[in-house]
């Protein structure tokens, strides 16, 4: 079993110690971030499993930083917070947190609860395996064993790069996915050229996939953040 990716969020460096030891400990990869600016920075660029967060940040509330990440992601958020109040864990879990757990906290307890968190993950990936391999929105249709895609009857001529973006923004219908995010997974970075590749690739595979480019009916730019397939009735 793969040990997820974890991202820890947290500015008392006491606290992130002993959360990254006890993570180096029992293998789990991580990354850390010091305030929600890095934070929201992270998520984007690296795509973590699980995010643990503390919600006291010196830039940005915690709960705002989990409102960010609900716009374009839903990788689990298990907040780490001395805040005990039963408004403040409301508040966290209405903006989409899955778990709080209050300081302070033992080892122990951090570990169980990242074990069902990941349980929950393994189970989502098998269902999502489990799943047939042709994806279909409207009039199209991606054979991702074939590596094909089509538009109704015809199929779509696509280069590599046109086909890796189709299934990424398909494997992700209905989440904006970011510029960072997008290139990080195409060409393993995200420097200024390859976002301005990025647009230069959105727009030929437009061409092929919109029937109507001044109303596209798939692909829905989300300006200066990135894009997001839209579900087709």
């Amino acid at each position: 079993m793969n040990k997820p990716l974890i991202l820890v969020v947290e500015d008392d460096n006491s606290v992130k110690n002993l959360i990254t030891t006890t993570l180096k400990a029992h293998d789990y990869r991580y990354l850390t971030a010091l305030n929600g600016g890095g934070a929201i920075l992270e998520a984007s660029s690296h795509n973590p499993d699980i995010v643990l967060l503390d919600l006291g940040l010196p830039d940005i509330d915690g709960v705002e930083v989990i409102k960010k990440i609900r716009t374009w992601s839903n990788m689990p958020i298990i907040v780490i917070s001395a805040r005990s109040e039963d408004t403040d864990k409301i508040d966290a879990l209405d903006a989409g947190a899955d778990d709080y757990l209050t300081k302070p906290f033992s080892v122990e307890e951090l570990l169980a609860r990242l074990r069902v968190t990941q349980r929950r993950l393994n189970m989502i990936q098998n269902e999502a395996a489990a799943e047939a391999s042709v994806f279909t929105n409207g009039q199209l249709r991606i054979d991702y064993a074939a590596g094909c895609a089509y538009l109704g009857d015809d199929e779509l001529h696509l280069t590599p790069i046109e086909y890796k973006l189709l299934c990424l923004l398909s494997r992700n219908i209905g989440k904006v996915l970011t510029h960072t995010f997008i290139t990080q997974n195409i060409w393993g970075s995200s420097w200024d050229n390859d976002i301005a590749s990025l647009r230069v690739f959105m727009a030929t595979l437009r061409k092929k996939l919109e029937k109507d480019a001044d109303s596209p009916q798939y692909i829905q730019t989300h300006i200066g953040v990135g894009y997001r397939m839209m579900k087709v009735e």
